[in-house]
């Protein structure tokens, strides 16, 4: 079963913290987009798209948008002031060249060393993995949100992926409906729960090795590298 709407927007709002004034900013599809939902008011950013596009605002109300003027996946989008357009090549050259301050991307599976998964969707047919690739290994920080398993029930949070990478050794951060996880010397970090989870469901639901962070490490005394029971 696929997250509900609470749970994404708990995961997006949990992104949004990430994302201080002055940045600009790459989101992926999905989760991503529903970001600038909780940015804070006047909080100057510039959002940029792959195809063109740096300083995209909200989505349009409707019978306003532009035919003209859309995003990467291809939703119309609006544009806040000092908004400016350029082709392709010089957009994927800002991310070459590592302007973008940080990227949301969802993802399918990450590994405990921090490789990324995010294009290939088993039994579906997809044209590439597009821009992702640029983004996981040009931008300064990478941010994933997903859900934390799939919906077969499978961790997403792997010791080594399974499926074709996007990029490896790139992920930053990793923001599910269940923690918050870092990624430290190889190994998973758990720093936050979210939505009232437990420290046990998170190692229950984590397919590799998983440290508590320091914030849990001063509650009390805690294995500081747990794993889930293999059955």
């Amino acid at each position: 079963m696929g997250l509900g709407i609470a749970e994404r927007e708990s995961i997006a709002r949990r992104a949004a913290s990430e994302v201080t004034s002055g940045m600009i900013v790459n989101l992926g599809i999905g989760i991503p987009s529903l970001v600038p939902n909780f940015l804070p008011a006047g909080m100057e950013v510039m959002l940029q798209a792959e195809n063109g596009v740096l300083g995209i605002g909200g989505s349009p109300e409707r019978g306003e948008e532009d035919e003209l003027l859309c995003n990467a996946a291809g939703f119309p989008v609006s544009t806040v002031k000092g908004a400016s357009y350029f082709d392709s090549a010089l957009s994927f050259a800002m991310i070459r060249k590592g302007l973008i301050d940080i990227t949301i991307l969802g993802a399918l599976q990450v590994s405990r060393t921090g490789d990324l998964a995010n294009w290939l969707v088993p039994g579906k047919k997809v044209p590439g993995m597009g821009g992702a690739m640029e983004l996981a290994q040009g931008a300064k920080k990478v941010v994933v949100v997903m859900s934390h398993t799939d919906q077969k029930g499978r961790p997403k949070l792997v010791e080594s992926c399974s499926l074709p990478l996007t990029a490896a050794g790139c992920a930053d951060l990793i923001i599910t409906e269940k923690a918050v996880i870092s990624i430290d010397d190889g190994a998973f970090v758990l720093e936050e729960l979210l939505n009232g989870t437990t420290i046990d469901d998170v190692i229950q639901t984590t397919d590799a090795e998983i440290r508590l962070g320091e914030c849990f490490l001063k509650r009390g005394p805690v294995h500081g590298s747990i794993r889930k029971e293999s059955h």
